[in-house]
């Protein structure tokens, strides 16, 4: 400890802290105790405690000015009905600590976390990790046996984890390997893919909520939902299986057998009881692609059984259970489908909870060469053989892939069929430069002559086609952009048409840099930063109706 004075703040311990019969010295008292080490000189006890237990204090304090005369110990009434409640006693210890007068320059704090309930312990512990308290934090044991009438020890903890790095690196070290193994371990470069990526792994470890993903075929929805569940199972937050629904290919009964299952005799021919997708998936994740294609019977029941975990099998008289987590895909926005009556807006505004739209391979031009190596090692490992491509080869392919010629309709399907196709003609294992014009003739002839439009000008926002900085901006401003800015853009458009109000996209996308200011303006950061591209709050709203805020 420094030269400070030392204050410890505590609360009563009403069982332990007892003294009031004439063998009170006979057992270890942990407060009273708490000043009798001679190396722990304590100039103030703060000690809190309930109306209830007002005399207890009293005579701890009278017995700790026996044995520590130079400890001065101020007694605060803190009452509590219920010690048990947490709301309860967290508001009333936030009270004491928005109260009391800490002078940090000239008094060093402990809370001695050893007394008082579990749930006042947690709340100490809160606060001082908070800095409401702005303490270490003490803990105190008794003596053993051998050592009876001594005070016993204590234990200092330090909660500022910044000392632990150790324990800061291993937690940075998890994060990276859920983000790479969301990504399937390939370093992608696009910058608002990879945030994406990290706002799926967080929400994918923190909730159990439907997740919709939405991207054109062949954009990895599937392959992200099995990497999802994959990394949940890891981290021990599911038990069950996953379970792989493709609404397209189910129509009329048979889609509400297999989903829902069905009780012996429930129609001609069911001689024995089935049990549907759902309650197979119970305990682990439903994965239901293509889920727009679901019928209108199938979404009600499909609503109840998110909401309620319950769900009538076909021809039952009693209800089924299943707890499991929906992740759905679709290959185009759910929108307008659902205004129109196509799909039931009240499933939508269900699983619309936690939506992310995955990127076309076209607009991540700068993850198709990290994504060649990929799948080249990909073919090596399941054709056990050494591929590799030439130098020259490599250039040639990128070249293609990337430029607007490329169309990529299917996406990543299409560009690991591609060098699946390389990879199982080339000779000695090697792809050379005539392997890769073949190709390359070959997905022209398949992909057919490019649309006028395709060729026009523009070149470099023509792979972005669907981006919001170029819908917003249009084609020619957006083309003046440098791509590290057109990226940063599209992300804080995509914040903004996500939020409700202005102050709300501020806090989202400031939610770190807001907790170091006194005086954190949002709305006027978000509102400058627009400025720079010539947009105000309004333009980036889709022409919807922008809520006003007071101070905004």
């Amino acid at each position: 400890m420094s030269d400070k004075k030392l204050v410890v703040v505590g609360l009563l311990g009403s069982t332990l802290d007892q003294g009031a019969s004439p063998g009170r010295w006979s057992h270890w008292r942990p407060t009273v105790s708490l000043c009798q080490h001679e190396d722990l000189l304590i100039h103030r006890l703060e000690l809190l405690h309930s109306k209830k237990y007002a005399a207890l204090a009293r005579t701890v304090m009278a017995d700790i000015c026996q044995v520590s005369p130079e400890t001065e110990v101020v007694l605060h009434c803190v009452d509590f009905e219920d010690p048990w409640a947490l709301e309860e006693v967290y508001g009333g210890l936030l009270d004491f600590a928005r109260r009391y007068d800490f002078r940090p320059e000239q008094e060093d704090y402990l809370v001695h976390i050893t007394t008082g309930t579990h749930i006042a312990q947690i709340c100490l512990f809160l606060l001082a990790e908070a800095r409401y308290l702005p303490a270490k934090l003490i803990q105190t044991s008794p003596p053993s046996s051998e050592d009876a009438g001594k005070p016993g020890s204590y234990t200092i903890i330090d909660l500022d984890l910044s000392k632990y790095d150790r324990i800061a690196s291993r937690f940075r070290r998890e994060q990276h390997e859920g983000l790479s193994y969301l990504k399937l371990g390939i370093d992608t470069r696009n910058q608002a893919y990879n945030l994406l990526v990290e706002r799926i792994e967080q929400v994918a470890l923190s909730s159990r909520d439907p997740i919709l993903l939405i991207g054109p075929t062949g954009s990895g929805k599937s392959q992200l939902a099995q990497r999802i569940y994959e990394l949940k199972k890891s981290r021990r937050q599911l038990a069950g299986d996953l379970v792989i629904v493709n609404c397209a290919t189910m129509r009329g009964e048979s889609a509400m057998i297999t989903l829902f299952g069905h009780v012996k005799g429930a129609f001609a021919g069911a001689i024995d009881e089935r049990a549907g997708l759902l309650r197979r998936a119970d305990g682990g994740l439903l994965f239901m692609d293509d889920i727009a294609e679901l019928g209108s019977e199938e979404q009600a029941m499909l609503l109840r059984a998110i909401e309620d975990r319950r769900f009538y099998p076909v021809g039952a008289d009693q209800e089924t259970r299943s707890e499991f987590q929906l992740i759905a895909a679709a290959d185009r926005d759910l929108t307008g489908e659902g205004q129109s009556g196509q799909f039931r807006g009240d499933l939508l505004a269900r699983i619309n909870l936690w939506t992310f739209r995955l990127p076309s391979l076209k607009e991540r031009p700068e993850d198709i060469e990290p994504n060649l190596t990929y799948e080249l090692e990909q073919c090596a490992r399941t054709m056990n053989l050494n591929i590799r491509i030439a130098d020259a080869a490599r250039e040639k392919f990128l070249n293609f892939a990337t430029s607007p010629e490329a169309t990529w309709p299917g996406n990543f399907r299409d560009f690991g069929a591609a060098i699946r196709r390389m990879a199982t003609l080339a000779r000695d294992g090697e792809i050379g430069v005539s392997g890769v014009e073949s190709e390359i003739e070959r997905l022209r002839q398949t992909w057919g002559p490019l649309e006028p439009e395709a060729t026009a000008a523009v070149p470099h926002v023509s792979r972005q086609q669907e981006s919001l900085s170029v819908r917003v901006l249009g084609p020619e401003k957006a083309a003046e952009l440098d791509d590290f800015d057109r990226v940063q853009l599209d992300e804080v458009l995509r914040v903004c048409q996500d939020a409700p109000t202005i102050s709300e996209a501020g806090r989202r996308l400031f939610s770190v840099s807001r907790s170091k200011k006194k005086v954190a303006n949002d709305a006027d950061r978000l509102r400058k930063y627009l400025a720079r591209f010539g947009l105000e709050w309004r333009d980036v709203r889709r022409g919807e109706p922008v809520a006003v805020e007071s101070g905004a």
